[in-house]
């Protein structure tokens, strides 16, 4: 059939064809935007536009990494809020996904349990230090559960969501296969409604690392917010900006985990954008 036997008005139709881009093109594309604010970030440093007590030089915040680094304070520092994060992170992890299959398999756990976890859910986890410290004092307890409640409820939203989801046709066919209630979360809901719970994975991981800057600010006395808080009393801006970047390199560390994982369990799934 030629472009000739087609009525007036139209044209043949052109499927878009997927252009294959390589890990290592795509690593590359990533790194260009952090490369542009680390060269803008030297430039205004050394046309004087940023200067030491506004902010660091990017080689003395270098020196600074050496200095901590030599002395033990970053990798004991980085141990603590580690530490912290991730049982936080368990707790909350945990929490919200046997929530959410409760409330989004059965009808009595959502009748029962939704209602007061929404509600819950938009108190700002910010708002509860100061009770946390009246009821946990200022020992580790009060930062880890900080931590926990703060990853509880969007891990607790994408899998019940997700486990809402699950096709209820497939779910009534392994049923009436006989299989059991634990087994049909197991081997149905919890695979089907995977994209979701790696969804929440992915902001519960984000939100763990928000929330550790919260929780160090309980008079902490190790970890990075404790660094932070000894060089704001000596204006050390160079170590205020390591401890930012270590923030910053924790949040990536922990969404490139999740990518991983969304490849090794989701292989079918094209990376976002790529037919672009």
């Amino acid at each position: 059939m030629s472009d000739t036997d087609l009525r007036p008005g139209l044209v043949r139709p052109r499927p878009q064809r997927r252009r294959a881009r390589s890990r290592t093109y795509s690593a590359t594309v990533r790194t260009l935007g952090p490369l542009a604010l680390l060269v803008l970030w030297w430039a205004a440093s050394a046309t004087g536009l940023l200067t030491p007590d506004v902010l660091a030089s990017p080689a003395e915040v270098m020196r600074a990494v050496g200095e901590l680094w030599g002395n033990g304070q970053l990798p004991d520092a980085l141990t603590t809020s580690l530490t912290r994060s991730a049982l936080g992170l368990l707790i909350g992890l945990t929490a919200g996904l046997v929530l959410g299959i409760t409330t989004g398999f059965t009808r009595l756990g959502d009748e029962l349990l939704d209602s007061s976890i929404q509600t819950l859910r938009t108190i700002p986890f910010l708002s509860l230090v100061p009770l946390f410290m009246v009821w946990f004092g200022i020992n580790e307890t009060a930062k880890i559960l900080l931590i926990a409640v703060a990853t509880t409820f969007p891990m607790y939203v994408s899998t019940s969501s997700g486990v809402r989801n699950t096709d209820p046709k497939l779910v009534e066919a392994m049923r009436s296969f006989g299989m059991g209630r634990l087994a049909l979360v197991r081997e149905v809901v919890l695979p089907g409604a995977l994209p979701s719970l790696l969804a929440g994975l992915r902001l519960s991981m984000t939100l763990s690392v928000i929330a550790l800057i919260a929780a160090e600010e309980i008079n902490a006395t190790a970890g990075i917010g404790y660094l932070m808080s000894q060089a704001q009393s000596y204006a050390r801006t160079d170590i205020l900006a390591v401890c930012i970047l270590v923030y910053g390199l924790l949040g990536l560390t922990a969404d490139a985990v999740v990518r991983l994982l969304e490849r090794l369990l989701m292989p079918w799934r094209t990376p976002q954008g790529a037919t672009r």
